[in-house]
């Protein structure tokens, strides 16, 4: 049982370290060579976490051929389109000026109902709003809705904003983020500073965050009120 609990334990940390470095990719965003390379890297670890008789380095082994040849294709992704196109696909054009393309949805097995599900979850309530939409590669539909039924845009009435920057977390669960202290500037003392307005001092915060423009957003941990 203990041999057990040790190879899934170092099994785990293989696959984590496997899948880290193929890189960030949320799995609805997967491509199909991906998804199929994650799929059997799971088997793979499974086999030999709970078969003790069989030897670790049996599932370690392939899992880092399939992780070589994750990172062969995707170099090959980059270098050439056509490979591109043949080991990833097109993207498919599910609706086209405002027209639903009956062929397209046949060709990719969409029904009428499943279009309509992906539009809700891209906002869009109405068929007759979508001017484009666009199945990916990924398996994700993109929406591009009709001009006069797209949300405005400072753009549209000659509105320039001010550069609003990135926000920095100062503090997360009582630990001070020091690098982005110094990212913009700041010390300790100022940090402490600032928070002391919100009554907290930095350790006590459960986060403390800046934004762009200056503006400090500052949340005392629940159990520095009890």
């Amino acid at each position: 049982m203990l041999i057990t609990f040790f190879r899934s334990i170092v099994l785990y940390i293989i696959v984590l370290i496997v899948m880290r470095l193929m890189g960030k990719r949320e799995i609805g965003q997967l491509q199909p060579f991906e998804l199929a390379i994650s799929i059997m890297i799971a088997d793979l670890a499974s086999i030999p976490m709970t078969e003790v008789g069989i030897p670790i380095f049996n599932g370690i082994v392939p899992i880092l051929g399939l992780l070589v040849m994750h990172l062969l294709i995707s170099l090959l992704n980059l270098k050439s389109l056509k490979a591109r196109e043949i080991i990833c696909g097109k993207p498919s054009i599910l609706v086209y000026r405002g027209k639903i393309d009956e062929k397209i949805l046949k060709k990719e097995r969409f029904t009428i109902n499943e279009l309509q599900e992906r539009l809700r979850g891209n906002g869009v309530v109405n068929l007759g709003d979508v001017e484009y939409a666009i199945l990916e590669t990924s398996g994700q539909v993109t929406v591009i809705q009709k001009p006069e039924k797209r949300n405005t845009i400072p753009e549209d009435f000659n509105i320039q904003p001010e550069y609003e920057g990135i926000p920095y977390d100062l503090v997360i669960d009582g630990k001070i983020m020091y690098k982005n202290l110094n990212s913009i500037g700041k010390n300790y003392a100022w940090l402490k500073k600032q928070v002391e307005k919100f009554n907290v001092k930095p350790e006590e915060a459960l986060v403390v965050t800046i934004d762009g423009k200056g503006q400090i957003f500052c949340q005392r941990k629940e159990n520095m009120n009890k």
